[in-house]
């Protein structure tokens, strides 16, 4: 097993001291709460009436769903959002990094309203294709690269790409790992428990309606259960893919010498090694997780934080594995792949996303995490902090959370307290309870400030 402290390029606190939370008060607490989110969202409520109508669960994407009803947003700029009720809301969420530059951008919007004068779309290759690849290869590193529309298109082609360059089908992934809805890679993407069989050599779950041929699923930073599964089926493995980061399930950080193992178990057993970093991409750093952690995958996949809000992902590296595009073991198609209106997001991220912006916004972020961390401590609460580059979360566990299994045992009642807490105070972050906020180039310290106080206020209450 390696080490259990996170890499040096990653933040986790640990509480001086906790004591337990009164179970009583903090259900009474999020009954309360709930009755004051019914009571100040009644347009979002008839909203949700009418769109469920026309729309299952009233969303055009599920996790958008909570009980009773999601919050419907009309307009945003900046840090901020408006909903239907008229409240102004401090935007957290982003849409979990696709709005690293901040609502309306000027240099985004700029790029885009340029494009709208020449054309929107061509379906033939042109130089702003060709410039958006040279600017993404040359951010990440990476060899070749191929536009797609969303994270999931990513994350399908790397493995398809793999499985073609390679002549082999099987895969391997991380339990608790999400990687969009290909069906391979939704295996084991949030297992019951009860399903999921031991932990240091997890069953696939395979979700029902799956057709996904032969998925390994191994613990995170477990070096020695990915090696079992190279050493009983390397003859069959295509692949690896893994986030470099876990950012599915709050934020799980790499053990020092993880990602290092993983790298050389993959050369040694001969598995094309994925990273999906299409959660954190440029929100890791100026240029993603991969070169800020220092390990090199064989293929990458980016989405969200490269497009500054259009629809937008891409897949890439080696040319040597990216030689079975060209040579069409693995045909890659899409209409809309490499539109102009998202190469102009390429280009317009490109140029502000520079190594100070990305750096100050790393710096609020830190500021938050500290902050908060000496809140927990001053009101011994059973959380610690996690943050990566310009992402950070509160974990309701006094110990860290390193794999699936240790995510599963953490408090969600607090978790949904915490989140129900923020919204009911003007501040919206991702419904999972297990997600993170992120800090784009649009907050400033005022919107710490706020994060910060309602983390207090939250405390006070808790403790009172």
């Amino acid at each position: 097993m390696t080490s259990s402290q996170p890499h040096k390029q990653t933040h986790r606190s640990t509480p001086n001291k906790t004591t337990p939370l009164d179970p009583e008060r903090l259900t009474s607490l999020l009954a309360r709460e709930w009755d004051t989110y019914t009571h100040h969202t009644q347009s979002s409520h008839n909203e949700f009436e009418n769109a469920v109508r026309v729309i299952p669960l009233g969303v055009t994407s599920s996790f958008q769903h909570w009980d009773p009803y999601p919050i419907s947003i009309v307009s945003a700029n900046g840090a901020w959002m408006k909903d239907v009720d008229g409240r102004d809301l401090l935007d957290l969420s982003m849409g979990f990094g696709a709005m690293l530059a901040g609502h309306l951008n000027p240099a985004v919007v700029a790029e885009i309203e340029s494009t709208l004068d020449v054309g929107t779309l061509f379906v033939t290759p042109s130089p702003s294709a060709r410039d958006a690849a040279q600017r993404i290869c040359r951010r990440f590193a990476i060899e070749q690269v191929r536009f797609t529309n969303s994270g999931t298109e990513a994350t399908m082609y790397a493995v398809r790409t793999a499985r073609a360059a390679s002549g082999r089908l099987d895969i391997v992934k991380v339990e608790g790992g999400y990687h969009g809805s290909y069906d391979p890679l939704m295996v084991s993407a949030k297992p019951s428990i009860a399903d999921a069989g031991d932990a240091n050599n997890p069953d696939a779950v395979y979700p029902y309606g799956t057709v996904s041929g032969n998925v390994h699923v191994v613990p995170y930073n477990n070096l020695e259960a990915l090696e079992r599964v190279f050493a009983a089926h390397a003859k069959d493995i295509a692949c690896f893919i893994v986030e470099p980061v876990l950012e599915n399930i709050g934020i799980v950080l790499p053990d020092a010498g993880y990602l290092e193992g993983v790298r050389a178990l993959c050369d040694q057993y001969d598995v094309i090694l994925i990273f999906d970093e299409v959660k954190t991409g440029l929100t890791a750093g100026p240029q993603g997780a991969a070169q800020r952690l220092g390990v090199t995958p064989d293929l990458i996949c980016l989405a969200k934080s490269i497009g500054g809000g259009v629809p937008l992902a891409a897949f890439g590296g080696k040319q040597k594995y990216m030689a079975a595009v060209t040579d069409g073991r693995m045909a890659h198609f899409g209409t809309f792949n490499g539109n102009p209106l998202a190469m102009a997001g390429v280009r317009a991220i490109d140029k502000i996303c520079t190594v100070e912006s990305l750096g100050q916004a790393e710096a609020l972020n830190l500021d938050a995490l500290n902050r908060i961390t000496e809140i927990i401590n001053e009101y011994e609460l059973p959380a610690h902090t996690v943050g990566f580059g310009i992402k950070g979360c509160i974990t309701w566990s006094a110990t860290p959370v390193r794999n699936y299994r240790d995510y599963k045992a953490t408090d969600f009642q607090i978790a949904e307290l915490s989140w129900l807490w923020s919204l009911n105070r003007g501040i919206i972050t991702p419904p999972g309870l297990d997600e993170q906020w992120l800090v784009s180039l649009a907050h400033t310290q005022r919107e710490i400030d706020l994060l910060v106080e309602d983390f207090r206020e939250l405390a006070q209450a808790l403790r009172a």
